[in-house]
């Protein structure tokens, strides 16, 4: 890893460093809702609009809809939410979980967000401090966050997303930054190879898809970030963390056991642990 440092953030005291990361991961965790919203219903409408090209149809009309516009509003009455209500935790706290205008209430998975992103952002830089391998623990991190929710909520892991990591894990490694380039490579032919393997061999025993193609990219981008030697490991905790949940899942609420069960999510959990605990997770499978 390189010992490279940010100079004007390496002067700064330890606690002050930490929370200038958590405040920074309160504000990108704050955008990070508006990508989670609004990514899967971008990706929609470009669906229907390819679907209208193929049957020489005109595409449909739309209003201009990306993550930044139209303003964030209410989605009851519409109300453009104020500049000072969008401040992370600290506004929903204000309005009480409620809309300002409408009084409607507003899902505490925003806060919950904005808090989760602040604290991994301050642990990603507990660990790696202001170094390039801190810059890339804080992406890996707002990545991996966005695409656990998003997965959560659609079962979809955006290729926006995943492609993108999977090139930036191989990037940072060029200088060796997690993993040497040529394990980074193999591990993201091999995390790609290990989950279509096991999408196809389920298939054929079951005639079922057991999994989506998304859920292959990200183990690849993880592969890509860490090298071929955490995959077991990775694959392992997201897997037994996957069971549990769906285990509980369909003996205390009655989940339907052919209901799919997102499977990004737990995968993402074990690339946060494999960031944070990468040679403990080695030394376990004998190879750091």
């Amino acid at each position: 890893m390189p010992v490279a440092t940010l100079p004007a953030l390496a002067a700064l005291p330890e606690p002050a460093l930490l929370l200038l990361a958590g405040v920074l991961g309160l504000v990108v965790g704050s955008f990070l809702n508006v990508v989670i919203h609004r990514l899967p219903r971008m990706m929609e409408a470009d669906w229907q609009q390819q679907a209208a090209e193929l049957r020489g149809e005109p595409p449909p009309e739309r209003e201009r809809f990306n993550l930044l516009t139209p303003r964030s509003r209410c989605p009851h009455c519409g109300t453009a939410i104020r500049p000072w209500h969008n401040l992370p935790v600290i506004g929903w706290l204000a309005l009480r979980g409620r809309c300002a205008h409408c009084r409607a209430p507003i899902s505490v998975r925003y806060p919950i967000v904005e808090a989760l992103t602040g604290l991994l952002a301050a642990a990603a830089i507990a660990a790696y401090g202001a170094t390039p391998a801190g810059l890339g623990a804080l992406l890996l991190t707002f990545a991996l966050v966005a695409l656990a929710f998003i997965d959560l909520d659609t079962q979809l892991l955006p290729d926006d997303l995943t492609l993108p990591l999977l090139w930036l894990g191989l990037l940072f490694n060029l200088w060796g930054t997690f993993a040497p380039l040529q394990d980074a490579v193999i591990g993201a032919i091999a995390g790609y190879g290990i989950l279509w393997s096991v999408y196809w061999l389920f298939k054929l025993l079951t005639g079922k898809e057991g999994m989506g193609y998304g859920d292959f990219k990200l183990l690849a981008a993880l592969g890509a970030w860490f090298g071929w030697q955490a995959l077991p490991a990775i694959v392992l905790l997201a897997s037994a963390v996957g069971a549990a949940v769906g285990i509980a899942m369909i003996v205390r609420v009655r989940h339907k056991r052919e209901t799919p069960i997102p499977f990004g999510p737990y995968l993402a959990g074990a690339g946060l642990l494999a960031l944070y605990f990468a040679q403990p997770l080695g030394a376990l499978y004998g190879l750091g």
